[in-house]
């Protein structure tokens, strides 16, 4: 039997072709309130926020809190040309040693590509069924500086943005928050709450201090009603989701019967922890297995271990692993050498500078770690988990780094993360095959790492990545030259030994 393409129409059909695919039964369109607005449609957020409100509403009766997706870059057009043929419908294939299944998921209602019609998406913001916009933007989109903590202001589309002529054709996501929340303002409304969902640390303050800093330098006024009516809680995402395949799709059809233009591949795992600081309302995200905490403190404790654990370990498994000519993430997980490397810098590097949380035993989520960094059904490509370093390194390995340095513990292997990246900055595996490097700083990183060669100090001069206390340790520069040194003159299974006991 041909697979059924994708669709509401054939929904009913879908249920019956196969007993392992689950389908909306909800209402949508039109039924339903546009409650959350959500910029950045990627893998992760159909696998993640999407999920969870799907389960509102398909468990729940949940019908105000359906997501309008907005995409703000050219490249987001392949989303809204994919969704839009399939009635924004999709599919989450959850694959695991056990098996696979497949769920059809309907909670993104409608979707908005911004350079179609800026004008729309800032109306839609300050709708008042708008409670909620959230954010997957990826690092870059933040306009973060590392090192001074500050916006970007400098930045030429935040110039653009700043400029009061350009008001009604923002291009950056603070410049769309910005005029969505002064139409708000003067229109009497609350603000919505912008709810990050990206993998940051203090993602939710980050938010609102570059958000505020733009409006202080547009109106001073409107920034003191943000800052006194905003919220923007701090978060912990979690949950794996490469890049979406060609043989994914195929599989799907094949085992599944759905022909979907894009299906979001995941694991079963799946996890966010979330600040309870909402100024406009919120679903009930305790139902469908949100982990709701009370303030911040609480968030960072859980993501301290997130991103120093799972995100530190994938930077471990990324750069090293296609140095060496792996392909996927199981593949390293399944070569001994890296396994117990990977294990050991969790175990005695990463490990004792966490801080206990009552409840969680960190042995057993390292443990979790190693089964889903081995789930071979999930076929996680190392490019993917290496794409934008100058935002993950900076917060994966190098805090840790620092407060190693602070308390005289051990970071050899970290800091053989880090060498590793410098050297794949350079664009060449260890068998002389060419890659392409994916990265916002790519050209400012590679001209570093060409002229620095095996000295760190070029590229640890980049003062938005990397702060004095890394400069300035004699062990630390040792250290990483000398993994530099021996990774650039034997490549990295031959110094992989070094670093394993």
């Amino acid at each position: 039997m041909a697979p059924l393409k994708l669709n509401s129409a054939n929904l009913s059909q879908i249920s019956t072709a196969g007993d392992q695919v689950k389908v909306p039964t909800y209402p949508r369109g039109d039924a339903v309130k546009e409650g959350i607005v959500h910029i950045g449609i990627g893998g992760f957020h159909r696998a993640h926020l999407a999920v969870y409100v799907h389960e509102l509403m398909q468990n729940h009766g949940v019908t105000d809190y359906a997501i309008c997706g907005v995409g703000l870059q050219p490249f987001d057009v392949a989303m809204r040309d994919a969704l839009g043929s399939q009635d924004h419908l999709y599919t989450v294939i959850e694959r695991s040693a056990k098996g696979s299944a497949a769920n059809v998921v309907g909670s993104i209602n409608s979707y908005l590509f911004a350079p179609d019609d800026r004008e729309a998406v800032i109306a839609k913001m300050a709708h008042p069924d708008t409670h909620i916009v959230s954010l997957t933007i990826t690092e870059s989109g933040y306009y973060y500086n590392e090192n001074t903590h500050e916006l970007q202001s400098e930045n030429p589309d935040i110039q653009f943005d700043l400029n009061p002529a350009n008001d009604k054709a923002p291009r950056t996501t603070f410049g769309f928050l910005y005029a969505a929340l002064a139409r708000r303002h003067q229109q009497g409304l609350k603000p919505f709450t912008v709810m990050s969902c990206d993998n940051m640390q203090k993602n939710g303050s980050i938010t609102r201090h570059m958000l505020e800093s733009f409006a202080r330098l547009r109106n001073p006024e409107l920034a003191k009603w943000i800052s006194e009516e905003g919220h923007f809680p701090n978060a912990m995402v979690d949950r794996i989701t490469p890049q979406t395949s060609p043989a994914d799709k195929k599989s799907l059809a094949e085992n599944f019967g759905i022909e979907d233009s894009w299906p979001v591949v995941t694991e079963p795992f799946m996890q966010w922890v979330i600040e309870d600081r909402f100024c406009d309302g919120r679903p009930p995200f305790e139902k469908v297995g949100v982990q709701l905490v009370n303030n911040v403190h609480d968030v960072e404790q859980f993501e301290k271990h997130k991103l120093r654990l799972l995100n530190g370990s994938h930077s471990a498994i990324g750069y090293p692993g296609q140095m060496a000519g792996f392909k996927y993430v199981h593949e390293v997980m399944e070569h001994p050498l890296f396994r117990k490397f990977v294990w050991q810098m969790m175990q005695d590097e990463v490990k004792p500078l966490l801080p206990d949380i009552p409840g969680v035993n960190i042995d057993e989520y390292c443990n979790t770690l190693i089964e889903r960094f081995s789930n071979p059904t999930i076929m996680d490509q190392l490019p993917r988990v290496a794409l934008n370093a100058s935002g993950k390194i900076p917060q994966f390995i190098m805090p840790s780094i620092a407060e190693a340095i602070w308390v005289s513990g051990p970071f050899r292997r970290l800091c053989f993360v880090a060498a590793a990246w410098f050297r794949y900055l350079h664009g060449v595996d260890d068998n002389g095959q060419k890659f392409q490097v994916d990265d916002p700083m790519r050209e400012e990183l590679q001209a570093k790492a060409a002229a620095g060669g095996t000295n760190p100090r070029e590229l640890l001069s980049i003062k938005n990545l990397f702060g004095d206390d890394l400069r300035s340790d004699k062990r630390f520069i040792e250290t990483i030259t000398t993994a530099m040194e021996e990774i650039a003159r034997d490549g990295i299974m031959k110094t992989l030994p070094k670093y394993v006991d």
